[in-house]
């Protein structure tokens, strides 16, 4: 097999937990090869948050491990080793400016997710990590640890590899799962991936009727077999498919049970009143135009579109004049305002998800190093982990520290 490098660490995957990997290591003295395939290195990372790049929340560790939906636990030992401050702090140190905002998401002052990128990229040719634009086939073993990477290219001989593969969502930034097929082989268990952060699908005829229209502060709830598992202000949308948006996105990471539990979404319109101001308010809207059909009126509670489905859904007829509207009749206007039903069945494919959950089983990865239990000189860091969070940057958190705490081992481990 014809060897066409040599190094210490052999980073694969050059994203955002490869590229902090990388230059973390190479800080420490490792000599680092990156593989990646990309045009350029850190692709996804330059597309997340629009563009704009959310990639922590200045928010306490222990708020951290709240959002951290599956085994936050494992990750108790990296994010005190390298913390949202910490982030923050490598960032700007790195001549990244950054600023706080809503929720108290990361962004930098730029709202250009390439700074991001440019800085880990500037930080890696600093410090002489070297990069390969190619594929890695599988990791090479020798008296049971790692001995080399295997690529199309030929053979990189190495001391420790890291996968920093991520999963599978955003296929064509490279997240293909190639990180799954690696680590599967030298003996690692998958937890089956599936989507997070991803739009939803519904059955119900009006999302189509809907497509395009957006809702702005609105308060959507998510139900489990009829138990309340998210509640939020915010905005979301209609589509063809049935419903996406800021507040859908996030609603879908808590909805980790399909096909075995029943989802279910009830939108808030009016999340400023509650049930007897907003009757209040219809009554004064009667009053003032009492001979109006119902349906000019309600175009102005809920707009054009909106309006029609509002009143098939009760039953009430549109052109009733509003004076003859009747108790019961409004009464069911309100409750449709406050608790708009929209049935759930299932999720968009896993390449429209923000993120993966699932991926490589926690209980064979120390969580203190990130080593492999397994395969000596193994290392993961990132989303090929079965790892992941809420939306707020607390995904993009889960990158860096364990990234920093692989290179860290890997540092110390090769170096000492």
């Amino acid at each position: 097999m014809k060897q066409i490098a040599q190094c210490d660490l052999v980073v694969i995957g050059g994203g955002a937990s490869g590229l902090m990997a990388a230059c973390q290591a190479a800080m420490g003295g490792c000599s680092v090869l990156i593989l990646d395939a990309n045009r350029q290195l850190g692709r996804k990372l330059r597309i997340t948050g629009k563009g704009r790049c959310n990639l922590t929340n200045n928010c306490s560790v222990s708020t951290f491990m709240q959002n951290i939906p599956g085994d936050g636990r494992f990750l108790y030992s990296a994010v005190n080793r390298f913390s949202p401050q910490d982030v923050m702090a490598f960032f700007e140190a790195n001549g990244v400016p950054l600023k706080t905002e809503r929720g108290a998401r990361v962004f930098p002052c730029s709202d250009h997710a390439d700074d991001i990128a440019d800085c880990l990229v500037r930080l890696c040719e600093l410090y002489g990590v070297k990069r390969l634009k190619t594929r890695a086939d599988s990791v090479l073993l020798s008296e049971g640890a790692v001995s080399g990477v295997h690529t199309g290219e030929g053979m990189i001989s190495c001391r420790a590899a890291c996968l920093c593969t991520g999963g599978l969502s955003y296929p064509l930034t490279g997240s293909d799962g190639s990180g799954y097929r690696i680590a599967q082989s030298l003996g690692h268990t998958l937890v089956q991936p599936r989507p997070s952060l991803v739009p939803l699908e519904s059955d119900d005829a009006f999302c189509r009727e809907l497509q395009g229209f957006s809702l702005k502060n609105v308060t959507l709830r998510a139900y489990e077999d009829d138990s309340l598992i998210f509640q939020e202000l915010g905005e979301m949308l209609f589509t063809h498919f049935g419903v996406s948006g800021p507040l859908v996105l996030s609603a879908s990471a808590h909805m980790r049970r399909f096909p075995a539990s029943v989802y279910r979404l009830e939108i808030d319109f009016k999340p400023g009143m509650d049930a007897e101001k907003l009757d209040a308010r219809i009554l004064r809207d009667f009053a003032a135009q009492p001979n109006r059909s119902l349906r000019n009126i309600m175009t102005g509670l809920t707009g054009y579109s909106l309006a029609p489905v509002v009143l098939s859904i009760t039953g009430v007829d549109g052109m009733t004049p509003v004076h003859a509207v009747t108790r019961n009749q409004r009464s069911a206007l309100v409750k449709i305002l406050k608790a708009f039903p929209v049935t759930i069945s299932g999720t968009r494919p896993v390449d429209e998800a923000i993120v993966t959950s699932g991926g490589i089983s926690t209980k064979e990865v120390n969580p203190r190093t990130m080593e492999s239990k397994i395969v000596p000189g193994l290392y993961f860091a990132g989303e090929v982990l079965d790892l992941d969070a809420y939306t707020g940057g607390f995904n993009l958190q889960i990158a860096w520290c364990t990234a920093f705490t692989a290179a860290n081992a890997v540092t110390k481990s090769l170096m000492s």
